[in-house]
């Protein structure tokens, strides 16, 4: 046995509101579901843990999680589709919130007068659950796969709290994003998107195989990611920065109905375009935002066309 780490009690990159700051207690993740104890074991620090490596048992530690934070009684995925690690996209949601506190005097609206939409829902449904559970948000999910929209819908069926809070819609074009999905008239709080940011197939491959060895991935070789992933889910041709151009160009023709629009950026070298295709757009405000999640630095870059009047005008109708 390998001498035990001093592990953080809590983990302080994460947002102060985010409900995962503390380290996993498998032990009372086991009590909201079993179906988690066969995975957890003492590793070689003399701690219980799951093989983050094993998809099974990344899959079965997100089920508790949201069984346990969230109260989410039903939720599963297709084999093979993104299963994403819980504390970040928490972290997202709660940086939104934040964005929109900043347009009503540092008060985080809560409930179902605000909309949100998330583009690429997926088929696990995350953002959605965690922005309706901690928020009471209503939100509108679109994705481009049919099975992936099935999965979400299914998620939404089960569960009561999310059923009458949580829309699903397909895309019905590859090439769109904002188009077919916003409706006439309709309007939007906020908008929420997690690009693919691969550019190829190859990359994205690469960066499996990368992942998988720092997780000392030895039993599950064949495995595409441990948290999965379609190839809508992972890369776009261009990468995230064409998603994001894509985003910004259909984000004009919404101007009006939509008070910010926000994307992740996994790579900071991308940030220099992104600000660069939205003067070109006329945007009135830029605001970034960084996330931390263990290493990992992600940003948050959001947009609006609403000018400080404006804005002060839209939030009258919290």
């Amino acid at each position: 046995m390998e001498k035990k780490k001093n592990f953080e009690a809590e983990k302080s990159s994460l947002h102060l509101r985010n409900k995962h700051k503390s380290r996993y207690d498998f032990k009372t993740l086991v009590l909201s579901c079993t179906e988690l104890a066969q995975y957890v074991s003492v590793n070689k620090y003399d701690d219980e843990s799951i093989d983050f490596a094993n998809p099974a048992a990344v899959k079965t530690l997100n089920k508790a999680l949201l069984k346990h934070f969230y109260q989410i009684d039903f939720w599963d995925i297709p084999e093979g589709y993104l299963c994403p690690p819980i504390p970040g996209r928490a972290d997202y949601i709660h940086y939104a919130a934040d964005l929109l506190a900043s347009c009503n005097a540092q008060n985080i609206p809560n409930g179902k007068k605000i909309k949100v939409l998330d583009i690429g829902v997926g088929a696990n449904c995350v953002y959605p659950i965690i922005g309706c559970k901690e928020y009471g948000w209503q939100f509108v999910g679109s994705e481009i796969d049919s099975i992936a929209v099935q999965s979400a819908k299914n998620i939404v069926e089960i569960n009561s709290a999310l059923k009458n809070n949580v829309e699903i819609r397909l895309q019905i074009s590859k090439s769109a994003v904002f188009n077919h999905i916003i409706h006439k008239e309709e309007k939007f709080d906020l908008t929420i998107c997690n690009p693919p940011f691969h550019a190829s197939a190859e990359e994205a491959s690469a960066g499996s195989q990368r992942k998988n060895r720092n997780l000392g991935n030895k039993n599950y070789a064949n495995t595409v990611l441990n948290f999965g992933g379609k190839n809508t889910e992972l890369w776009t041709k261009g990468g995230e920065v064409a998603f994001i151009g894509q985003l910004i160009a259909e984000s004009k023709l919404f101007k009006n109905q939509c008070l910010w629009f926000t994307s992740l950026v996994s790579k900071s070298e991308n940030l220099g375009g992104i600000y660069a295709m939205l003067d070109r757009a006329e945007v009135a405000e830029i605001r970034t935002s960084e996330m931390r999640t263990g290493n990992k630095i992600t940003r948050i870059v959001a947009w609006t066309f609403l000018n400080a009047k404006q804005q002060e005008d839209w939030v009258k109708g919290w």
